[in-house]
């Protein structure tokens, strides 16, 4: 018998056959394709006692996934990277972490100091600078690898370090910070960030925390040791810092102080500043073109935030221990409070949505995140979160001081 072989298909036959083969095999091996979502809804819940942050959405009011391994978050901050795609986690402990917010994946972390308080991101998004309690200073990583670039210490020149606070960022790779137990203002230049150059200005006694208005011109240090503010004009820097609001308190016995105000939560809204009095239950109302007080606002408790709505028609003031379970909301145009609420137990921190319609709380006592409207001040949703604490948008990336 004559053996027989398959005969060879010719090319042509082929050229037609093997796409189709590759596309079945292809659709074989591979799962269900992971459905698209944009960045700009997006944001993360710190859960503060458990390391972990959740991420969410808010146009749904959901939680979308939980990463954990974070470290110490007890007191914890987020900035965002241009495209909105990745936080920077800095926790207490000195880690800076990066999640991937639509991979919900920790793909980079750090423990660059022993006590961290921070951070902030260049306009470019291409630095990321951390500032540090212990041993003090700032140090600046690459937002893609998180290689350390630069550590510039916070000493004097007899040595003495100090925690650096308020730290912000400026625009051309420029970072602003204050020394706590110096006293000073300091402005880093990271242009050639292996090469940092640092101006320094006098900051007042202890200052302990500080903002950048929003259209980016003034920088204003809260001082622990003294009543009033150090305030620097970033248009015209050569003419140092100068003290304004000194001795709001003069007169006065200043009360306990229970949870230092948070000063990234001051509001200008209309020409005007709205700054939480330490020591008093009290809002200075500061006029923004002279930064002379032009009013005071008695309030509930001693105000810890005093965030303004996205339009600037509200400010929400919430409160320490033992009145932090209460929020007010002040009128800007008559200088009055309009609104009394009690939402919940421990209101640590509030997040407006980027147009106002929203404010997200975290109730910590509760293990709950609450979702109110801002224009009917009920609450319209919410979620169980593990001692929620910070919450964070991801339209903070578009904001200078953010």
């Amino acid at each position: 018998m004559t053996a027989r072989f398959a005969r060879p298909a010719p090319p042509l036959l082929w050229s037609l056959f093997l796409p189709a083969i590759v596309f079945l095999l292809s659709a074989c091996s591979t799962t269900a394709p992971v459905a698209l979502r944009g960045s700009g809804d997006l944001g993360v819940v710190i859960e503060r006692a458990d390391g972990r942050v959740k991420i969410i959405e808010t146009s749904g009011r959901s939680v979308l996934a939980t990463v954990d391994g974070l470290g110490d978050l007890s007191h914890a901050s987020v900035v965002f990277s241009r495209d909105g795609r990745h936080a920077f986690v800095f926790g207490r402990d000195g880690g800076l972490t990066k999640v991937d917010l639509l991979e919900a994946k920790i793909v980079g972390r750090v423990v660059q100091a022993g006590n961290a308080i921070g951070g902030s991101i260049s306009h470019d998004g291409r630095l990321v600078v951390v500032q540090n309690y212990e041993p003090g200073g700032i140090k600046a990583f690459d937002a893609d690898t998180l290689e350390l670039l630069a550590d510039v210490p916070a000493a004097s020149e007899d040595g003495r370090r100090s925690k650096v606070v308020g730290l912000a960022d400026l625009s051309g790779q420029r970072f602003i910070y204050s020394l706590f137990e110096l006293g000073e203002i300091r402005i880093t230049d990271f242009s050639d960030p292996r090469k940092p150059l640092t101006q320094r200005f006098a900051g007042g006694k202890q200052p302990y925390d500080a903002l950048v208005t929003p259209d980016g011109r003034h920088y204003i240090a809260g001082l622990f040791g003294e009543d009033g503010l150090a305030l620097v004009d970033l248009w015209q820097p050569e003419l140092g810092s100068r003290k304004i609001l000194a001795g709001y308190g003069r007169g006065e016995q200043p009360l306990p102080v229970y949870k230092m105000p948070h000063l990234r939560g001051w509001s200008v809204a209309g020409g005007r500043a709205y700054l939480p009095a330490i020591g008093r239950h009290e809002v200075l109302v500061v006029d923004t073109g002279t930064w002379q007080e032009v009013g005071r606002i008695a309030v509930k408790s001693q105000p810890v935030f005093a965030m303004a709505r996205p339009d600037g028609r509200e400010i929400w003031v919430n409160f320490a221990f033992p009145d932090n379970g209460w929020v007010q909301v002040i009128d800007t145009l008559s200088g009055q409070i309009t609104h009394t609420l009690q939402p919940g137990r421990g209101i640590l921190h509030m997040e407006f949505l980027s147009k106002g319609h929203e404010v997200w709380m975290s109730a910590r006592d509760d293990n709950r995140v609450l979702i109110y409207d801002t224009a009917t001040k009920k609450p319209i949703g919410g979620f169980d979160a593990s001692s929620p604490s910070g919450i964070f948008f991801t339209t903070r990336a578009a904001r200078t001081g953010f």
